[in-house]
């Protein structure tokens, strides 16, 4: 899975931002607000990590269970084909 290269993440003040650039900007109206985790697991969509490689990802950076990344995950890829943000 990779994030389409029409989507960018800044850092705005304490909050993570997805926006669209280039024609992108025509098709997609607004923005998408990430947390921290969001933010994280966006820049590895970024570089093509696909889901078993975000499990891994999530468990080395964050305190969490196994059960609980891969849900988490879940919901996070769901929401991003729903936002039409992955390739």
């Amino acid at each position: 899975m990779k994030i389409k290269n029409d989507f960018i993440l800044r850092k705005v003040a304490d909050s993570y931002v997805v926006v669209p650039v280039g024609k992108m900007t025509l098709d997609f109206n607004g923005i998408i607000n990430l947390n921290e985790t969001g933010a994280f697991l966006f820049g590895e969509l970024q570089k093509g990590a696909d889901r078993e490689e975000l499990i891994e990802k999530l468990l080395a950076e964050y305190d969490v269970t196994p059960e609980k990344a891969a849900n988490d995950i879940d919901i996070f890829i769901q929401k991003a084909k729903d936002a039409d943000v992955l390739e």
